[in-house]
């Protein structure tokens, strides 16, 4: 076989450039439905690739990114919640609150139904607009300058309920896990669970078995996010290392790119939960996968790498001074392993190395 010239085979190839491909895809998925669609060159390259019809149809059609639960039903809590449209079933709740009084043994007039119906679907459309709007009045400042109440839509008074109604018992149908509840006891659960000083807002999640897992555990009686002195104390450790560990990168080396934790530090002690519960349960090894942003806080205050090593990565020395001259990969590509045990719980944790292509997580 007589050897081509780089010319000549420059000449033969120079066509496949990636500004091309996508013109050359839609050539080759014409030719798979039907040669004689193409020029006859065209022809004779496709025919060379000896590729299958319906690979060739399906890498040009390209990935459906199509979900099954989207867009959501009109219906949807979250799109009522936002567009006013809530779903009125005023039939339904009229029958169930009938049934419940039948079951007490009192007999309701038609007014007192009206009033009755009226009173649960409200109630219910309060509850929703808390779901989706009441992390926007969580109280998060605690200098109290920021003003939590220009929301109507989270005031029992765009509903139509006054003060004289606050205490009126009223059917929600195991909503927030009660059969019946007065206004005063649903503000109360609502504006504890979505407007503390730790916010919620589940109402994103289009899953509805993953909205109704979250749902289950935070609303309702007795479901109140409480830690003991203790465990306040051991948040707020983890937090002052995780902000003191950042804010010493950049006193001590300022202008470097860390690609750092601030206004996250909360990461930290959340990881910390979820390992110790995890080896509460019977967790033995634990593989975590995370980009850039953090990375140096997790390797630190998680991993429980010393600082000494991430130090000297700063300074330019290698990660394995004894085996790697020089710096190698940046400091926060780096992965890294470590055993940690919490209440004599071992849990061996492995975070995953992270290339700027990503491509290993």
């Amino acid at each position: 076989m007589t050897e081509q010239s780089p010319n000549t085979q420059f000449h033969a190839s120079s066509f496949l450039q990636g500004h091309n491909a996508d013109y050359i895809e839609q050539l080759y998925a014409r030719y798979a439905t039907d040669p004689n669609a193409v020029d006859a060159s065209w022809q004779a390259w496709f025919k060379a690739l000896g590729d299958s019809d319906a690979d060739v149809k399906t890498e040009a059609a390209g990935a459906s990114w199509q979900r099954a639960d989207w867009p959501p039903q009109p219906s949807d809590d979250l799109t009522a919640a936002l567009d006013g449209q809530w779903p009125a079933e005023p039939a339904k709740a009229a029958e169930r609150i009938k049934a419940k009084a039948e079951e007490k043994g009192v007999t309701l007039t038609d007014a007192q139904m009206q009033q009755a119906v009226l009173d649960s679907l409200r109630a219910l459309m309060l509850i929703r607009a808390y779901r989706v709007r009441g992390h926007l009045a969580a109280d998060l400042d605690p200098l109290k300058m920021t003003d939590t109440n220009k929301h109507p839509e989270l005031d029992p008074k765009s509903y139509g309920f006054t003060e004289q109604d606050m205490d009126r018992p009223i059917f929600i149908d195991n909503v927030l896990g009660l059969q019946v509840a007065s206004m005063r006891e649903i503000l109360a659960i609502v504006r504890r669970t979505y407007c503390g000083t730790f916010a919620l807002q589940y109402m994103h999640i289009s899953d509805p078995e993953q909205a109704g897992w979250l749902k289950e555990r935070i609303e309702g009686y007795g479901k109140e996010i409480a830690f003991t002195r203790e465990g306040r104390k051991a948040i707020l450790n983890k937090l002052v290392e995780a902000e003191g560990f950042e804010k010493f990168l950049h006193v001590k080396y300022m202008g470097t790119k860390r690609f750092g934790l601030d206004g996250g530090e909360a990461l930290i002690p959340a990881m910390e939960q979820i390992i110790k519960r995890g080896g509460a349960m019977g967790v033995q090894d634990i593989v975590i996968g995370m980009p850039h942003r953090g990375r140096l806080s997790v390797l630190a205050n998680v991993m429980a790498k010393p600082y000494r090593a991430i130090f000297n990565e700063f300074q330019g020395g290698s990660f394995k001074p004894t085996d790697v001259e020089g710096s190698g990969d940046v400091k926060y590509h780096l992965g890294a392993s470590s055993d940690r045990e919490f209440d004599g719980n071992k849990v061996h944790l492995s975070l995953t190395a992270n290339p700027s292509h990503l491509e290993a997580v």
